[in-house]
Formats: C-alpha cells, sequence, structure tokens
C-alpha cells in the first residue's frame, strides 16, 4: 500500500470519530459558556457571592469547558495530518503546539475555578481588603450621577443615599477583584489560558492557511480560518464555535456540494486564481462553441 493510500485510508477511518468530537465539543463548550455566564451577577462582589452559594454550578460549568477544550485536539489534528500530508510547506514538528494549546486552554478552567472559589471563600468571610478609598469612591459616584443621571437613579434610586449605596458597592467590588486577584492561582490560570489562545491561535491560522493551499477548505472558510486566529488574540473564541461546527460536517462529508477534491485525491488540488478560473471559463466555452460548429459541419 502507498503512503497516499495509507493516508486515505487513516482519513476515513479518523472521519466519523473527528467529526463527533467537533460537535460534542461545540455542544459542552456552548452549555459551559451559558453555566458559568450564570454567576456573574451583576459585579464582582455580587459574582463571588453566586459562587460561594453555588459551587456546584462552578464545577459543572468547569468540567464541561476542560471536556468541551480537549476534545479540540482531535479535529485539529485531523486537519493537521491531512494538510500535511498533501503539502511540502508544512512542518510536522508544530503538531505539538496544535496538541498543547486545547489542553492548556482545558487546564486553565481547572485553575480559575479553583482561584474563584477561594476568592469567593476569602470574601464572603471578609478577609478581602479593598485599595479604594470612601472618599474616593465618593467622588465617582457623584461624577456618574451627574453624567448619566437616569441610568444612576435606575441602578441606586433617587434618594440622598444614592450615592452612599453606589460608594459602598464600588468598595465591594474592589475588595473582590483584590480577592480574585490575591488567589494564589489566580496567575497560574491566567498564564495558561493566554499560552493557551495564543498557541489556538497560531493553530487556527496555520491549518487553514495550509489546508487552504492544499484545496480541504474552500477559499470562505479557511479565510475565515485565518481570521479567527486573529480574533482569538482578542478574546472572541465564542465565533470559532462555528468554525469547528463546520469542519465536523466537512469531515463527515455532509456539507452541501460534497468535500472539495483534494480530500479524495489524497494530494494537493490548489484552488485557481480569479485569473485562471476564468480563463477556464473562456476556454469552456470556446470548446462548446466549436463542438456546436463541428456538428453544423457533420450535418451539412
Amino acid at each position: 500500500m502507498s503512503d497516499r493510500d495509507r493516508g486515505l485510508a487513516w482519513e476515513a477511518r479518523w472521519a466519523r470519530p473527528t467529526a463527533i468530537a467537533s460537535f460534542v465539543a461545540v455542544a459542552l463548550l456552548v452549555a459551559s459558556f451559558v453555566i458559568l455566564a450564570s454567576l456573574g451577577g451583576g459585579g464582582e462582589a455580587e459574582g463571588l457571592r453566586e459562587i460561594h452559594g453555588h459551587g456546584g454550578t462552578l464545577v459543572l460549568g468547569t468540567a464541561l469547558q476542560v471536556f468541551g477544550f480537549a476534545l479540540l485536539v482531535v479535529p485539529l489534528v485531523y486537519l493537521f495530518q491531512a494538510a500535511l500530508r498533501r503539502s511540502d510547506r508544512m512542518r510536522s514538528q508544530f503538531r505539538a503546539l496544535i496538541v498543547v494549546a486545547p489542553l492548556a486552554l482545558a487546564i486553565a478552567p481547572v485553575l480559575k475555578g479553583v482561584a474563584a472559589d477561594e476568592a469567593a471563600s476569602n470574601f464572603v468571610a471578609g478577609k478581602a481588603h479593598a485599595g479604594l478609598s470612601v472618599k474616593t469612591a465618593t467622588k465617582e459616584c457623584t461624577s456618574e450621577r451627574r453624567d448619566d443621571a437616569a441610568g444612576f437613579k435606575e441602578d441606586f434610586g433617587g434618594g440622598r443615599l444614592a450615592v452612599g449605596d453606589c460608594a459602598a458597592e464600588k468598595i465591594e467590588d474592589d475588595a473582590a477583584s483584590n480577592a480574585i486577584e490575591d488567589a494564589s492561582l489566580f496567575g497560574p490560570a491566567q498564564f495558561l489560558q493566554l499560552a493557551g489562545a495564543l498557541g489556538l491561535a497560531f493553530a487556527f491560522v496555520y491549518c487553514s492557511l495550509n489546508a487552504l493551499r492544499a484545496g480541504l477548505l474552500s477559499k470562505f472558510w479557511g479565510s475565515l480560518g485565518i481570521a479567527l486566529g486573529v480574533a482569538l488574540v482578542i478574546g472572541l473564541f465564542q465565533i470559532a464555535l462555528l468554525w469547528f461546527l463546520y469542519l465536523g460536517l466537512l469531515v463527515a462529508g455532509w456539507v452541501p456540494g460534497g468535500r472539495p477534491p483534494a480530500w479524495a485525491a489524497g494530494e494537493a488540488i490548489p484552488w485557481p486564481s480569479p485569473g485562471k478560473k476564468a480563463a477556464a471559463e473562456l476556454d469552456n466555452g470556446r470548446d462548446g462553441e466549436n463542438g456546436a460548429d463541428d456538428g453544423d459541419d457533420r450535418d451539412s
């Protein structure tokens, strides 16, 4: 069996598991975002109170994120391998980064969850201290009421105690923020999340670019994958879930019109440039006209 045949056999064997992993990963991550968003509260202080009172919700949301991010390894490695077999430009050494990046994002929520639980316990126990003074908080609240009287009244009322309530909330939120930053695993969690996001951004750009060059992804989805790599750097991960959903459908062969020819060929079939495509269509048109002329000559 040739290398090409072995590669096609591997892709066929792992196509369905890869598609399933993509769909399950998307479902788990969407569910985790919804669950963890319910713990947001109205501010840092309220958020920590929610976490302290609903620890099970935090654990559930974190667990879903862990498994969701870990499963992203499967479709990324599948696309990487498929493009690697069809391109001489790719470097197999980058496979390790493709694997490590989602795993870093899978570990980060665990550290963040432990840090959030520690911060919530310290805050509720009164061990967190605010760095914001009453005078500064009052000054900020007075300025906010002057700039947006309607919004301020909606949040804190219009009585004499409104500014005091606003200042108390700001001081509480500042104490909660300090509790979060002082949590023992907050720093490592932030580092892992940043490293994972940067690694995943590279994976998106590298895999999408080479898959596009090899003809495995259409120009739209390849270009979108490259753009999403940039978007990941600024934290827009949720949009990337649509791309993983499409990749699962593509790998399974469930996209309208079927997969690009490069998948079945086992070799690169680059997409033609607009100029070449127009020239080919023009040539086909001329061939059709010549065929019609030949037919007319034969009939005569």
